[in-house]
């Protein structure tokens, strides 16, 4: 059987052939039928499975939270990408911006300079992109804060990450069940058991 069939695609899909040397960043925004929140690592194209509800639920909660928080200056936006460099371009779930790096309503990424905090909410099928791959291509990109999203019974836990810029890489600040209370980069209190409240 084709893995055509299996996907529910019909006989004359044709699935994307990479270029000798890899995609580039710029081809995501001209490859035709792309699934949504394909992200680009190292030159190949990464295909995002469903999320699951506590994935949705916790990006809401943060985006919200930080959404009411956040200082003049800075913006607040979910599932848009960071073109890192000419390789790649990966999509967190939620990013702390500067304002003024809006473009327009067709942009469809961000400068790393203009990133303030990216966040992964972990997924089964992404834990060792956004454990080990991500933080290290987001901390040479020079973005100084990187939060790390799990799982436990249902709730949040925020492992928070700042940039030293001696070395380049992340050092984590704290790791956060209930209660996510920070005075950088701007104060931030979010109740993470707030993960399933409607307002």
């Amino acid at each position: 059987m084709s893995a055509a069939r299996e996907y529910g695609l019909d006989d004359d899909y044709e699935w994307p052939r990479p270029p000798e040397g890899g995609w580039t960043a710029d081809d995501l925004d001209e490859l035709p039928n792309l699934p949504p929140h394909t992200e680009l690592i190292d030159g190949s194209l990464v295909f995002v499975s469903p999320q699951t509800r506590f994935h949705a639920r916790a990006m809401l909660l943060l985006v919200n939270a930080l959404l009411d928080q956040v200082p003049e200056g800075l913006d607040v936006i979910h599932e848009m990408t960071i073109k890192l460099n000419k390789r790649n371009r990966p999509e967190p779930d939620v990013l702390v911006f500067r304002a003024g790096a809006d473009t327009g309503p067709k942009q469809t990424w961000y400068r790393p300079e203009d990133v303030v905090i990216a966040v992964e909410i972990v997924s089964e099928d992404s834990e060792d992109r956004d454990r080990e791959v991500k933080p290290r291509k987001y901390a040479q990109a020079g973005i100084p804060h990187y939060w790390r999203v799990e799982e436990n019974q249902g709730l949040p836990v925020v492992y928070v990450y700042e940039l030293d810029p001696a070395t380049q890489a992340y050092g984590l600040t704290g790791i956060f069940h209930n209660r996510l209370k920070l005075t950088v980069p701007f104060p931030i209190d979010i109740d993470l058991t707030a993960i399933n409240r409607r307002r």
